[in-house]
């Protein structure tokens, strides 16, 4: 009987594919042929607004090319391909660029145009900005998320933190609103300035300080006269004494979380109760 061989099998240790991660050398963005739109900054526009379209000695309109180090200079004309005059040729025809009711709608045939005002002119971003759907549909995408955590944050906000927010809001009229208006006016609050609300939200200082200001409206402490010490309004024994240039109830804010701020702290919160 034939012996069989049995052949034996050799464990392969898995391979381990490295990959070096490449430098990606970053490209130029690309130049879309398409009506462009333009607008002037700021919130009051002039029915019509000359913007430069040709350079002077007295009213400079140039370019500065990173590659070559130079100022280069720019005019608008009707019958060039280029807004930099080194690339133009021939006579030109100057043309105007101007805003109507601070807008500039420039359609995809005058690509000389636009690139001026899209690459080179110097008061891009400064007078005037380019329309950009997307980027507009971002930004208002981003703020609305913002406005709606803001407001699920304060519909699900506890009184007293919510009665700390708009303090910082609306200052000591707080102090005579019912829970109803508070929770109201803290929607109203988050809904109109979402980033500044969420901010308050997260700082936990916020509630410290309107826990020692409703202290001192209670009668429980006091804040002297020049704002610098804090002291008990039964016997006049000083709590602490507020660091120069800083605000008292922030100060108490900040004593609240040593371990002696802490005692007081409980004992105002009992005197509360």
């Amino acid at each position: 009987m034939a012996k069989q061989v049995l052949a034996e099998v050799a464990e392969v240790a898995p391979q381990v594919i490295k990959v070096e991660a490449k430098a990606l050398t970053p490209k130029e963005p690309i130049w879309e042929v398409r009506d462009r739109t333009y607008i002037l900054k700021g919130h009051h526009t002039p029915l019509t607004y000359n913007l430069m379209s040709k350079h002077s000695q007295r009213f400079p309109l140039l370019w500065f090319d990173k590659n070559t180090g130079e100022q280069k200079e720019l005019r608008y004309a009707t019958n060039q391909n280029s807004p930099l005059v080194e690339g133009q040729k021939g006579e030109s025809t100057l043309g105007h660029i101007v805003f109507e009711n601070g807008t500039l709608f420039v359609p995809l045939q005058k690509q000389n145009l636009q690139k001026l005002l899209s690459l080179y002119h110097p008061a891009l971003n400064n007078k005037y900005y380019e329309f950009n759907k997307v980027v507009e549909a971002e930004g208002e995408l981003e703020h609305l998320d913002l406005q709606i955590d803001a407001l699920i944050a304060a519909r699900e906000m506890d009184i007293e933190q919510a009665e700390a927010i708009l303090r910082v809001e609306i200052g000591s009229d707080v102090s005579k609103m019912s829970s109803r208006e508070i929770r109201r006016d803290l929607l109203l609050f988050a809904r109109k300035n979402s980033r500044l609300f969420i901010e308050l939200a997260n700082d936990e200082n916020v509630v410290l300080r309107n826990f020692a200001i409703k202290a001192t409206e209670a009668g429980v402490i006091k804040l002297a006269s020049d704002q610098r010490t804090f002291t008990w309004a039964s016997n006049s024994r000083k709590l602490m004494t507020v660091p120069f240039d800083e605000h008292p109830y922030s100060a108490m804010a900040a004593f609240f979380k040593t371990d002696e701020g802490l005692e007081i702290y409980k004992s105002i919160e009992k005197k509360f109760s």
